[in-house]
């Protein structure tokens, strides 16, 4: 850790010299227990658990209404509990008003005082709880030169750029050596080429400092950028839990599958279920579905088979083999530079979406508008889902 982010870092999670209670303690920094959240007869949130670990970058999405902002906010104080517990770092926030919890909050607006120059800025809310002037000027110096602001330290707001504003509100936030950081949407109002520089600055910050961080975003890309795990959320309550490679790869439901990235979807039928395998009936295509794992489900059963457009290969000659795949024709093209996206109307009817790169491409002719194509997939691709 440098020197600017020792200056910064908070208090550490004590072992009482016990190790195991202390990794106990760090496994579950932060932990949302039961929360319930009502405004009138209308439930937000629906008795959500949680445990984010000390130093992690959690990342809470979903889309508008589903409740993840409510929660941030009743992390921050600025929403009261209906019931549950939130804990941070074994100590019950219930009773505790905002101002004193061991949390600080960066809105998506910034909210910087425009008369005040960034140094002003920034140290204000330690002016507010009375830090001496020596210890002042050096965590200011330090949180304005960690986020590579210092140079700017006399200006006011309004001559900063959008992402140099960004990263005052986020020494601000820092130099109050919070135990928990919360962001709400922190990069919403960034165009994507700078979104997608601060991103990576963000996380490098945050990783010198040490600080534990729950952030909200619509963003998927943003989520999966940003944070080493993730709670997806649908109305109040969190759907699926884990990295962003497990989300991505192995969505548990057809919402998840759905909300992060996109994907393929097949409905059908089980037909053969074995420890290895399942087969499945669907009206999409000319052939069965074909998966290399079991599902332990009966026969009969409706599923759905989720495929990622990037699992999916396009070919000019019918595949061989007895599954997973399909005959169309190529109704719409998106150049995206490395590689692009087909959009191929199957003989039943349903639109498949193959993401080819460039090389692939080269490789078959590169198909056009209107061209009969074949798009095929592995026994490894699809992912069944069951809700």
């Amino acid at each position: 850790m440098s020197d600017q982010s020792n200056v910064l870092a908070g208090a550490g999670v004590s072992s009482s010299g016990n190790p195991a209670a202390a990794q106990n303690a760090a496994d579950n920094f932060v932990q949302i227990v039961d929360v319930v959240k009502k405004f009138g007869e209308t439930v937000a949130v629906k008795g959500v658990n949680l445990s984010v670990r000390k130093g992690e970058l959690f990342a809470l999405l979903g889309s508008s209404g589903c409740g993840k902002s409510t929660l941030l906010r009743m992390l921050a104080g600025l929403e009261t509990v209906t019931s549950g517990k939130i804990l941070i770092d074994g100590e019950d926030l219930a009773q505790m008003p905002p101002y004193r919890r061991p949390v600080n909050m960066m809105f998506q607006s910034y909210a910087l005082f425009p008369h005040m120059t960034v140094e002003s800025n920034v140290a204000f809310g330690l002016k507010q709880e009375g830090v001496p002037k020596a210890e002042l000027k050096e965590r200011v110096q330090a949180a304005l030169e960690l986020v590579q602001m210092a140079r700017f330290a006399k200006r006011k707001p309004h001559q900063l750029s959008g992402g140099q504003q960004q990263r005052v509100a986020l020494a601000r936030s820092l130099v109050k050596r919070p135990k928990l950081l919360l962001l709400d949407e922190p990069m919403s109002a960034l165009d994507k080429q700078i979104r997608q520089r601060t991103q990576i600055e963000l996380v490098n910050i945050l990783d010198k400092v040490g600080v534990t961080c729950i952030m909200v975003t619509h963003d998927q890309e943003e989520a999966m950028t940003m944070a080493g795990r993730l709670a997806v959320m649908s109305e109040g309550e969190i759907v699926q839990l884990g990295t962003p490679n497990e989300v991505y790869e192995y969505p548990n439901s057809r919402f998840s599958a759905e909300f992060i990235g996109s994907t393929n979807l097949f409905d059908g039928n089980v037909v053969e279920d074995e420890p290895d395998h399942v087969y499945i009936e669907t009206a999409d295509l000319p052939v069965r579905l074909y998966v290399s794992h079991g599902i332990t489900g009966p026969l009969g059963m409706p599923v759905t088979i989720s495929v990622r457009p990037e699992r999916i290969a396009l070919t000019r000659k019918p595949p061989e083999g007895a599954f997973n795949w399909g005959k169309g024709v190529v109704t719409n093209i998106a150049y995206m530079g490395g590689y692009s996206l087909y959009h191929v109307k199957l003989d039943a009817g349903k639109t498949v979406i193959a993401n080819v790169s460039s090389l692939a491409l080269s490789e078959i002719e590169t198909p056009t508008w209107g061209d009969e194509v074949y798009v095929r997939w592995s026994a490894s691709a699809g992912v069944v889902l069951t809700s």
